[in-house]
């Protein structure tokens, strides 16, 4: 899934020479051979390093802090979101959705390299979710839904259908 994921990121970042990936171990982490040094190896690494290529510093935070918040959730997808069971991820959806509650993306209201990588992430997951789970994790599919309309980003997903309307209400009418 990496390497899928590491393709669409070139592509939506405008690079023209696509990279070659292989894999690595029985985790089949991503490793980029460098011409100009030795290979790079998981998908944080390797991500970072196309933005970087791509002249493109805006997506890892316009500050200190929100480089820092960049990289916290890089770092939450590859260990937290990566390795976790169905159960945990209720819990994550849980956490995330309080969490979005008064944001626009993830490091506030600037898009960032996080958003990409956690909504690659997270499709697998969402795109199996029912309408009322949906509802349940209402930020969390606020943003996802913001997210996976972003020209450019979803090359190698389908589209998740996001119902605008709730389907049941909160109280009597």
């Amino acid at each position: 899934m990496a390497l899928k994921e590491l393709s669409s990121l070139e592509k939506y970042l405008g690079l023209k020479k696509p990279n070659k990936y292989s894999t690595l171990g029985d985790k089949k982490l991503p490793v980029l051979q460098s011409n100009s040094g030795p290979p790079l190896v998981g998908l944080v690494t390797i991500a970072t390093h196309l933005v970087t290529e791509a002249q493109r510093g805006e997506l890892l935070g316009g500050s200190a802090e929100g480089r820092a918040v960049v990289q916290q959730w890089l770092e939450y997808r590859v260990s937290r979101l990566d390795t976790c069971s169905r159960e945990d991820l209720r819990i994550i959806l849980k956490d995330l959705n309080l969490y979005l509650a008064d944001k626009v993306y993830l490091a506030g209201n600037q898009f960032t390299l996080a958003d990409t990588l956690m909504y690659y992430g997270v499709h697998p997951f969402i795109v199996d979710l029912a309408v009322q789970e949906k509802e349940k994790y209402v930020n969390v599919t606020r943003w996802f839904d913001h997210v996976q309309h972003r020209p450019g980003l979803r090359h190698h997903l389908p589209p998740v259908v996001v119902l605008r309307n709730r389907v049941y209400t909160s109280g009597p009418h």
